[in-house]
């Protein structure tokens, strides 16, 4: 989410929005440039509108940026994905 219009690094929205997903109970991870949230697909887009939502009461424009990966029967996608680069580059 990028709250436009105020202050150009938006950290009170965006921790606010941390907030929020700190909040859910759903599998997170927060990196430099995104928030990675790992769930139920309408758990995850009910937390995202959510988070839109208070964002927007924030500033007068948000700018929402969504990307899904949907793999069927996949769990645990945040930490595993880490953890099998993490034990390739240990062979190196």
């Amino acid at each position: 989410m990028t709250p436009l219009g105020g202050d150009w690094h938006a950290s009170d929205e965006l921790a606010e929005v941390l907030r929020i997903v700190d909040e859910s109970a759903l599998a997170y991870q927060l990196t430099p440039t995104a928030t990675c949230i790992e769930g139920e697909w309408d758990e995850v887009m009910s937390l995202v509108k959510r988070c839109h939502e208070r964002v927007r009461e924030m500033s007068a424009h948000v700018v929402t940026t969504i990307k899904i990966e949907d793999e069927e029967g996949a769990t645990g996608k945040l930490t595993s994905n880490v953890r099998s680069i993490e034990e390739c580059q240990a062979t190196l």
